[in-house]
Formats: structure tokens, C-alpha cells, sequence
């Protein structure tokens, strides 16, 4: 769908400083129009379904840096990262991928408003299709992880293990089909303007069509840790896989250092002083990993 733009008269509604709270001050301020020039995409008059499309490529090689300037830091990391596959494999991490994309969690606010979903997964070998799976994003948790078989949800969460342990070449195409109503307004990314503009909401698109960042597509298939504190999981649900733990909504991080439970802590436990985590923080270290970033320190 295509973006337009839209100008509004808005009203004066955040909070005042105690210096304006006089009622003659409150009117005259009020009288000032906020004008405001926004980009906004909706679906058709004659529609009332979202359709969002995107690939998901599957690699393996977690945990093999692409650069290392320390060859005994980089053997350390490997034996770690070997053992752990070794031992418990990818299983769990495929399977709360697998979950991410059937449960449509990629969709943000449009999941919200959508009163059904339907979510295709498609395994592309040369183009075609080759394996299938159709879900109901409704039938799955956005809280936890559940175990289900709906679909055969377990053959999607095999096939991403396989692709993350080299064993196969995995392309998956994602495409979801959301009924939000005839019009509806839908929310794709929006832009980061540095420099102040003639808009104050400019909307991502990719040849006139509106879209989704792919860092927030991203985002939402890593919203996988739960290992971060017991209690606030359930109470919060997942949380994206981050250092540590930052949830930017919330302007809280989850894994502070003093608690031991960020990555940092965590890997230089494992690799330089063989301190191995429990297997819920191994899980973390590894999503990290897979996350990918810059994760040198500074010598002294």
C-alpha cells in the first residue's frame, strides 16, 4: 500500500510547566494551533486484509567471529560453542524461532489490531517451494513458549536446527495475511529523521510501498529470552535477545552487571575463566552470539 501524507490541526495536550497552569495563559496557549504534517498508510476502502512478506535465510556458524585478533581467545570460544552444540545442539533456540514466526509476533502493533492472522511459511529450494506450514498466529503464546504441535510446527523448528547446524541450506519465505477491516490504518516502521523537518512522522516504504524495517523484523524473531529473571518473565514475557537485556520501551535493562547475568559477565565467566553458566544462560550467550556485535574490550 502507498504512503500518503496528511496535515492536522492538533490540540495542545502535554503537560505544562507550573508557570503556564494560569487559565488565561492555558486559553491563549490553547488558541496556538499545532500544526503537523504526518505520513500514514491504510489499507484500501475495499480491503480489510495486511499482507507482509519477507525471507528468512538460515545460516550456520554461531560463534565463529568474523574477526579476532587473539587466536587463543578465539580456539577458547569455538571449544565453548562446540560443546555446547555438541551437548544440547540448537534445538531450543530453533524452536523459539519457529514459535516467532508462527505466532506473527513480526507484525508489532498491526498483531494487535488484526482480528485474524494467518501466517505461510514456505522452504524455497531454487526459487520453488519445496516444505509448507500454515498456522494461526492466534493458537500460539506471545507470552511463553508452549509446546504444540499445531501445524507441524516441530518439522519448521527441525528444519531452522538443521540450517543453523550446517547441515542443510534453509531459505524460508514468511508471509503473513492480517484482517484488520476495510481502511484500517496500519503501522509499518518509521523513519529516524536527525535533522528536524517539514514532518513529524515520516514512514518507511521500499518503492512506494509501505514496509518494515528488517532490524525490526529482526527484533521481533530474537524476542526469545525469558531467562533473564524467572518472576519477571512471567509476569513480562519474553524480552529481544540483548547484552544486556535492554528493553527500550520500558527504558529498563533486565541484566544488570552487578547481577551477573549480561552477556559480558557471562562469556568472560565461560571462556577465560571456565565458569560454565546454567544451560538457560548458555542459551542466552549463544542467542547473543547469533545476534552478532562488536564484543572486544579495550586492552590495559
Amino acid at each position: 500500500m502507498e504512503i500518503r501524507e496528511k496535515s492536522v490541526r492538533g490540540t495542545i495536550s502535554n503537560r505544562l510547566s507550573a508557570g503556564k497552569l494560569d487559565p488565561a495563559k492555558l486559553d491563549a496557549k490553547i488558541q496556538s494551533p499545532n500544526l503537523q504534517t504526518v505520513d500514514v498508510a491504510a489499507l484500501p476502502a475495499t480491503a480489510d486484509t495486511l499482507r507482509l512478506s519477507f525471507t528468512v535465510k538460515i545460516l550456520p556458524g554461531a560463534g565463529t567471529p568474523s574477526a579476532c585478533n587473539r587466536s587463543d581467545y578465539r580456539e577458547k570460544l569455538l571449544e565453548k560453542v562446540g560443546s555446547y552444540t555438541s551437548k544440547h545442539g540448537f534445538s531450543e533456540l530453533a524452536l523459539r524461532y519457529a514459535y516467532n514466526l508462527a505466532n506473527a509476533r513480526f507484525l508489532w502493533r498491526n498483531r494487535m489490531a488484526a482480528e485474524q492472522i494467518a501466517v505461510v511459511v514456505r522452504r524455497l529450494i531454487n526459487g520453488k517451494e519445496e516444505q509448507r506450514w500454515d498456522f494461526n498466529a492466534h493458537d500460539f503464546n506471545l507470552r511463553k513458549f508452549e509446546a504444540t504441535e499445531t501445524g507441524n510446527f516441530s518439522d519448521l523448528a527441525k528444519l531452522i536446527e538443521a540450517g543453523m547446524s550446517g547441515k542443510q541450506f534453509v531459505l524460508l519465505e514468511v508471509v503473513a495475511y492480517a484482517q484488520m477491516g476495510e481502511g484500517q490504518e496500519v503501522y509499518p516502521s518509521q523513519e529516524l529523521i536527525l535533522e528536524k523537518g517539514s514532518k513529524s512522522k515520516t514512514l518507511y516504504n521500499v518503492g512506494d510501498v509501505a514496509a518494515m524495517h528488517s532490524q525490526k523484523v529482526g527484533n521481533a524473531l530474537r524476542t526469545i529470552d525469558t531467562w533473564y529473571d524467572t518472576a519477571a518473565s512471567e509476569d513480562i514475557g519474553p524480552i529481544s535477545v540483548e547484552p544486556y537485556g535492554s528493553v527500550t520501551s520500558q527504558g529498563r535493562a533486565y541484566r544488570q552487571p552487578q547481577d551477573k547475568k549480561d552477556f559480558y559477565t557471562l562469556l568472560d565467566n565461560w571462556i577465560i575463566r571456565d565458569q560454565e553458566p546454567e544451560l538457560d544462560q548458555q542459551h542466552f550467550v549463544i542467542a547473543t552470539l547469533i545476534r552478532g556485535g562488536v564484543f572486544g574490550a579495550a586492552e590495559k
